[in-house]
């Protein structure tokens, strides 16, 4: 974890409540919800062990995203690790960390040995009743976390509002007695809008603004005031002022107030300048005087005047003096405290074993004298005798620029770029370059005389107009073939169309089809469609009237073999083309039944049977009833338009 640490991330700890009502309504979605009478044993078990290690992975899945979001004292910067302690008591938020850690064990153990009992489930009643003991003794502990999870939500809300602060970066941080113009200074560097009004105790947390610096990035933290007593009498408000100055490496902007408006003395404002002076060390320090429209140092008595210039004696306290109501100094003040920051963080780095590491990687090359000729720098007469350019005197030589503003401005003005190309001769800058095509040039091959053959080509062309020479009509000379192509594609389109004319025609018929099984035939029609498929009504006839005798088979044997061979075929093909399946549906609630008084008995089981599960609307033995059609946890709340991700 780094020392930077985003709190805006960490994710809204719900109350106990609101959590096992998450956890519960999870279980019920995401795990299957019937149980059928004809399960195994083996597989009853299973289906609610399933349940309970569901629940234990819901639950230590909501309590380590809990343990992960916030912060651990021990491995973050220790400027937040003292806020925090300032904030919200480091032995009171450790202990809530404590507390949901161990709930997270105990609900291990208890899914644990649920599991193991639900192994030994001899019926369907018990596993469930283990199910539900499991799930209730998890269900208890959280609900004995509410404490827990109520401070950690106040501490997370808390942490949002915390400004984003970088410890390692370039910072000027601005301290002093109340009132004497820390927040003033801050909006005049800063786009930051911190409150102002002429009473004490304004800020009473830390403010970030930024600003650029020599193309930097810097933060300015101002701090609320602090009081002059004892490190154990200050209250939360000023130990947040005095957990910056201890733990964040920045330049020290201490203000002070000589015109006494903010309502202490000087020799107060100078008796807490020296009792926190310990927390300055190893930082650059400066003196900042405000409201110099009011007083300045010159303007001080005797006493206050020699207890001033204690303070700056012995020569680490940098004096600057500035005013926020007419701006005079501000941007000398910062100019100020920003170099001497620079300077302080470039020495620390060389006192520092990394620029050893640095310095051993680096090597200057210097050359060797070969012999004792010596070869002093050489300087060209012409750039040692250059003359400055000054836009002032007329006879400089003249610029692009003063070219661009004498033929027309930008936009009309075009650099001539060819006129310090350095050829053999001055007028070839400007000729064309040849164009160049499969390796020769294309102006080798370019015809001197071409416009004037085009003319006489012109000419010509009038000549033969004007004798009528385009006048006769073009003969059009057509092939054979083709000719005969084009009649056939016309009789195909045309055949074509003649189709989908008769098959509108056939569909458009405004009278209702009449189905096949109610159409009018008679015993002609019959017998000529047995005929088409090769049967002998008459035969057929005679078969049925009379017993089939012997003779039949006999005359079917003084056939020829080829033709009753034949015949039989024909028949089984016929057979097999035109045979139709027909399925008849039945009705199912009459099976089984003899007469109308046993089915309406059978109607009034079936209501009496059903009147428990209408009751419950219940649609079977198998549907699950959802008591809850809109849980709270899943439908309260605020949300934005278009924002519908449920957990």
């Amino acid at each position: 974890m780094g020392s930077y640490y985003n709190f805006k991330k960490v994710q809204v700890v719900p109350k106990a409540m609101d959590f096992i009502d998450i956890v519960l309504s999870k279980i019920q979605r995401k795990t299957p919800t019937v149980v059928h009478p004809n399960y195994q044993i083996s597989r009853i078990r299973q289906f609610y062990m399933k349940k309970v290690k569901f629940g234990q992975d819901c639950f230590d899945e909501k309590l380590d995203q809990i343990l992960t979001d916030f912060p651990k004292l021990d491995e973050i910067h220790p400027f937040y690790a003292d806020l925090m302690n300032v904030l919200y008591d480091r032995d009171h938020y450790k202990l809530a960390l404590g507390q949901i850690a161990t709930c997270k064990h105990l609900i291990d153990s208890v899914a644990k040995d649920y599991a193991r009992l639900l192994k030994f489930g001899d019926s369907l009643f018990r596993c469930k009743q283990l199910k539900k003991a499991a799930l209730g003794r998890m269900c208890t502990i959280m609900k004995r976390q509410k404490d827990s999870l109520a401070y950690l939500e106040q501490v997370r809300q808390h942490l949002a509002r915390l400004p984003s602060i970088d410890p390692n970066t370039r910072t000027l941080l601005v301290c002093g007695y109340p009132n004497v113009g820390k927040s003033s200074f801050m909006n005049k560097l800063t786009r930051a809008e911190v409150e102002v009004q002429p009473y004490a105790f304004t800020t009473k947390s830390l403010f970030v603004g930024h600003m650029d610096y020599k193309n930097l990035r810097w933060q300015v933290i101002d701090t609320p005031g602090i009081l002059d007593h004892p490190l154990e009498q200050r209250n939360t408000i000023e130990m947040q002022s005095i957990t910056a100055l201890a733990h964040l490496r920045a330049a020290v902007l201490f203000f002070i107030d000589l015109s006494e408006q903010c309502g202490y003395t000087v020799a107060a404002q100078c008796n807490l300048f020296e009792s926190i002076k310990p927390l300055f060390s190893n930082k650059p320090t400066l003196l900042v005087v405000n409201k110099i429209d009011s007083m300045r140092i010159q303007d001080l008595s005797g006493p206050e005047r020699a207890r001033f210039d204690a303070l700056v004696a012995d020569g680490d306290v940098t004096v600057c003096e500035m005013s926020t109501y007419t701006d005079e100094g501000v941007m000398e003040t910062k100019k100020s405290a920003c170099d001497k920051l620079l300077a302080s963080r470039v020495e620390q780095k060389l006192r520092g074993t990394k620029i050893n590491d640095v310095l051993q990687k680096l090597h200057l090359a210097e050359p060797l004298a070969r012999d004792e000729k010596p070869r002093p720098h050489a300087i060209p007469e012409a750039a040692a005798n250059r003359v400055k350019l000054e836009k002032s005197d007329p006879n400089r030589r003249k610029l692009e620029v003063d070219l661009e503003v004498e033929n027309g401005g930008a936009g009309v003005y075009n650099v001539d770029l060819k006129k310090l190309y350095q050829l053999k001769e001055h007028e070839w800058k400007y000729d064309k370059i040849p164009e160049i095509m499969d390796g020769k040039n294309v102006a080798d091959f370019f015809d001197e005389d071409i416009e004037s053959r085009l003319e006489e080509l012109e000419r010509e062309e009038e000549r033969l107009e004007r004798e009528g020479f385009y006048d006769d009509a073009e003969v059009e000379m057509e092939d054979s073939d083709e000719e005969a192509l084009m009649e056939a594609a016309k009789e195909v389109e045309k055949k074509k169309q003649l189709l989908m004319r008769e098959s509108w025609l056939k569909k458009s018929k405004n009278r209702a089809i009449m189905p096949a099984k109610f159409k009018k035939r008679s015993p002609a029609d019959m017998a000529n469609a047995f005929a088409e498929r090769g049967m002998d009504v008459e035969e057929r006839s005679r078969s049925l009237v009379r017993k089939r005798g012997r003779s039949e088979s006999r005359a079917a044997l003084s056939r020829e073999p080829s033709q009753a061979m034949s015949l039989a075929r024909e028949q089984s093909l016929a057979a097999k083309r035109h045979k139709s399946s027909v399925s008849v549906t039945r009705d199912r609630s009459t099976m089984g039944i003899k007469n109308a008084a046993q089915k309406t008995e059978s109607e009034k089981v079936l209501h009496f049977a059903q009147r428990p599960r209408n009751m419950m609307a219940k649609a079977s033995e198998s549907d699950r009833r959802i008591l809850t059609k809109m849980p709270k946890h899943l439908f309260s709340g605020k949300r934005g338009s278009g924002s519908a991700s449920h957990r």
